[in-house]
């Protein structure tokens, strides 16, 4: 005889939702909190799942487990009618709940790696599908030695004897990379320079379809060995005009070759003693008529007593003649 199993019903459903102390001695039982029932908190919430499934969601009241909840999934199966339903516990777990500490969503290696992480004897294969590769298009592993020289200039050039290529995607990814790193038209450096790498001596442009935009810096002093912008720039290009002066920025600033040193002479014993008085009196009084002066009245004196000896005449000498008198 055939038993007619009849759909959920709504009394079957409200079972399983209000069977929150059942759900609750379950998770006590499976945690090993039984003997601490304090590790399990409030109910949450109940949540139907599905035809005879619910979820029993708790409070979990764990040392280091902050906004965590357990979870407690109740189901029945159907029965016939007349028959009550069995209620079981299909699983219980503990689960973060919105607020809870937890780790960050995984990354695959794939796509953690970053620049400068590649260390000596590591290794790190592309993937079978990068799009930064395509397949070579001709392979040259069967030329024996002597044909492979004589094509081994245009293979270099073509690409020819590798596995894979760089594609168009590859391309474009490295050219707008160095287009706007350090080395690129918008850096520092190249805004404060007025001349480009294009056209500097210095400047070793790439193969290829890159050989337009981009070259290799082979400057010691500047970006030496790194791929730079045709449009990127610095201050030893070579063409810079070297500052005039001695080739230090210093003595262009403070040009001392414009300036004449001279020595001065030493100065007589006498004018040496007479230059205090003189500069004294001039400095006291400015408007000293000149021959209130030092020199004035020295030169006043030698005169006078000059005129005294020509004019007197001797006492115990005779008169002087006419002749000997000099006008």
């Amino acid at each position: 005889m055939d038993t007619e199993i009849q759909p959920v019903s709504a009394d079957v459903e409200a079972r399983l939702v209000e069977a929150v102390e059942f759900a609750r001695a379950a998770v006590e039982a499976d945690s090993g909190s039984d003997s601490a029932p304090s590790a399990v908190g409030g109910h949450l919430r109940a949540d139907v799942e599905g035809d005879y499934t619910v979820s029993h969601y708790f409070e979990a009241d764990i040392a280091g487990y902050r906004g965590w909840v357990w979870c407690a999934v109740l189901a029945t199966s159907p029965v016939a009618p007349g028959i009550e339903p069995t209620i079981t516990v299909s699983e219980i777990a503990l689960l973060p709940g919105a607020d809870a500490v937890v780790a960050p969503t995984w990354v695959p290696w794939a796509e953690r790696i970053a620049p400068g992480d590649l260390g000596p004897g590591d290794v790190l294969a592309a993937p079978a599908d990068d799009i930064r590769l395509v397949p070579n298009h001709i392979d040259t592993s069967y030329l024996d030695a002597d044909e492979y020289d004589q094509v081994s200039e245009v293979a270099l050039e073509l690409g020819l004897g590798r596995k894979r290529l760089l594609s168009r995607e590859g391309r474009d990814l490295a050219a707008q990379r160095w287009f706007d790193g350090d080395f690129g038209p918008d850096a520092d450096m190249a805004a404060a320079s007025k001349l480009a790498c294009g056209s500097c001596g210095f400047y070793l442009p790439l193969a290829g379809g890159l050989r337009v935009a981009f070259g290799v810096c082979a400057n010691e002093f500047a970006a030496d060995g790194r791929v730079v912008a045709s449009s990127y720039g610095c201050g030893a290009h070579s063409d810079v005009v070297a500052p005039s002066g001695e080739g230090s920025p210093a003595y262009d600033a403070y040009d001392d070759g414009a300036i004449e040193v001279v020595a001065r002479p030493a100065a007589s014993t006498e004018h040496q003693a007479a230059a205090p008085a003189a500069e004294v009196a001039t400095d006291t009084d400015p408007e000293t008529p000149e021959s209130e002066t030092p020199e004035a009245a020295e030169l006043e004196t030698t005169a006078t007593d000059t005129e005294s000896r020509v004019d007197a005449p001797a006492e115990d000498s005779e008169p002087a003649q006419a002749s000997d008198v000099t006008v």
